[in-house]
């Protein structure tokens, strides 16, 4: 058995120091996880993957559940903590660029703009969550192979599953995604035509 996974079973176990442990075996993984989701965010991104890592150790790692079954488990969890942290911040955003709580003004004069990467980011986790009231296990393997960085492999055995089913899953998790993300980008635009005609 791996460090980590001797360190998973005794916070499962409820050792006190097994979380402080936990993070130095666990942060380099942690790191880059951070860097590769925030490369993907637009150029003007403040948040650092360093402080990305910490907040979505916090959530992780905090008073929630915290039994994990193995690593690919944790790792998982971790991902889905930094999109939820990512995702809140691109909500944030919208909200302050669409006015936040500042007074409404005439914009039939204004020209609407293209779509944000932060829009773009709220998009693919509204179709995230369509697909994952659709198939939750689809859904899942999305957060653990994009989010999580996991392998097939990493997966299945996350999952339970084989490696040929979280391939054949992901292939079609993907296509799911692009139509829902389409369809939601098209409403989008609807709308926002009908506000510029009106």
């Amino acid at each position: 058995m791996s460090e980590i996974t001797l360190m998973l079973e005794a916070i499962k176990r409820g050792e006190k120091l097994a979380s402080e442990q936990l993070l130095p075996l666990v942060y380099d993984k942690l790191r880059n996880l951070a860097a590769a989701r925030l490369a993907q965010e637009n150029a003007g991104q403040t948040l650092q993957p360093t402080a990305l890592v910490h907040e979505a150790w916090l959530q992780v790692a905090g008073e929630g559940d915290r039994s994990w079954q193995n690593r690919a488990h944790f790792f998982g969890a971790a991902a889905d903590a930094m999109r939820r942290i990512l995702i809140d911040k691109a909500r944030r955003k919208s909200r302050l660029k669409h006015g936040g709580d500042l007074a409404r003004v005439d914009i039939a004069d204004l020209e609407i703009a293209a779509t944000s990467p932060d829009e773009d980011a709220l998009r693919i986790n509204e179709a995230l969550e369509k697909l994952e009231q659709e198939d939750p296990e689809q859904a899942r393997i999305v957060v653990l192979k994009f989010f999580g960085g996991l392998t097939n492999e990493e997966v299945a055995e996350n999952l339970g599953i084989g490696e040929r089913t979280v391939y054949r899953q992901w292939v079609c998790a993907k296509a799911r995604l692009l139509r829902l993300v389409r369809r939601l980008a098209e409403n989008d635009q609807s709308q926002q035509s009908s506000v510029k005609n009106a």
